[in-house]
């Protein structure tokens, strides 16, 4: 068992690092659940986000739109809303975030990216959950293409539970634990004023996510609660052809956030404990497509260390043995064929086998 000793002491710190949150949400007026949404850049997307908000038709709940310096029409179309909105400058949805958190005043924070949704009831559900001794809340959301269609099914798909300390466990062996994008999280606010310290990244769904089991209950829902739009502006960096830049990107930011969150646990004695970035499964794998996207050749050691993390990791039977199956068929494959079946495998959408065998054989 973890050291309650050591989780008592982290929230200690955090709580020293912050403002004193009350939690109580009975009085009358006060809100309960704030929803900020930050936008750059996304006219046409953005009153989708706030109108999926607005139909909630909770007035327990804050609602705040944050525009991060647009350059298109995104300003106006907000003001077009009645909303409670601000400008600023740009400077990246980090510090619009944070902008978000200082117009707020909830005990509870979703962060919703300008180009999703909530569906109906999901602040309904998602209020019924929770309490004090909740740091962070998920749910699944829905792939939409542009034209609001659905995709796929639930991403990432989630069971029931409310759990701490078997998330604490895995943060500390894997550096991660399976989390929804963006919107599919809702976090207690003194969860969310750390991010303030990540001035090492422009996103705010880095840190948070892995120190918030350290830091109370995470409870996980099954249902999908929102959807998540894909389009040809997401900020994955990944197009037609298999890119080594948000690659490259992806491994430094999860190096940079095991760092954070092992300073952060620092002082508990558990930050000893935590993985380092170069034993991590994701990092690893990550380290993996990079190599194929720079046209260099994966050693077998690699490979095989990569394989031994994997089958360490907490994923199913069926998905482990998947999962082999395709590093080992990549690891074989001439380097462009390699370069397209990694590049199938980051798209955001439904993976299958017939679409990974299309992605090998095209020409």
């Amino acid at each position: 068992m973890t050291d309650d000793i050591a989780l008592k002491t982290l929230g200690a710190i955090v709580a020293g690092q912050g403002k004193n949150i009350s939690m109580d949400t009975r009085a009358t007026g006060s809100p309960k659940l704030a929803v900020i949404v930050t936008c750059w850049n996304y006219a046409d997307y953005v009153t989708d986000a706030i109108e999926s908000v607005v139909r909630q038709g909770r007035r327990d709940c804050e609602l705040v739109v944050i525009d991060d310096g647009s350059t298109d029409n995104s300003w106006d179309e907000i003001c077009r809303t009645g909303v409670r909105a601000y400008h600023i400058e740009n400077a990246g949805q980090r510090l619009a975030c944070l902008r978000g958190l200082q117009e707020t005043t909830a005990p509870f924070v979703l962060f919703l990216d300008a180009d999703d949704e909530l569906l109906p009831g999901a602040l309904t559900e998602v209020l019924w959950h929770l309490d004090k001794d909740v740091a962070k809340l998920q749910f699944p959301l829905l792939r939409m293409d542009a034209q609001r269609r659905v995709v796929s099914g639930p991403v990432p798909p989630l069971s029931d539970f409310r759990e701490r300390e078997l998330l604490i466990r895995e943060v500390l062996k894997t550096g991660s634990y399976t989390s929804p994008p963006t919107s599919g999280n809702v976090f207690r606010r003194d969860v969310c004023q750390l991010i303030e310290g990540a001035d090492y990244e422009r996103a705010v769904d880095g840190v948070i996510l892995f120190v918030a089991p350290f830091m109370g209950d995470i409870i996980s829902l099954s249902r999908p609660l929102g959807l998540y739009r894909v389009h040809d502006r997401n900020d994955s960096g990944f197009g037609n052809k298999l890119n080594p830049i948000p690659l490259k990107r992806e491994a430094e930011r999860f190096e940079h956030r095991l760092e954070h969150l092992r300073s952060l646990l620092g002082k508990t004695g558990l930050g000893s404990r935590l993985v380092t970035a170069n034993r991590a499964y994701f990092h690893q794998e990550r380290s993996f497509y990079l190599a194929i996207a720079n046209s260099a050749r994966v050693g077998l050691r690699q490979l095989l260390f990569l394989l031994s993390l994997l089958w360490t990791y907490p994923y199913s039977a069926k998905v482990k043995l998947s999962m082999t199956v395709f590093f080992a068929l990549t690891f074989m494959l001439s380097s462009e064929r390699a370069k397209r079946v990694v590049n199938y495998r980051m798209q955001a959408h439904s993976r299958s086998a017939m679409g990974l065998i299309k992605a090998i054989f095209r020409r």
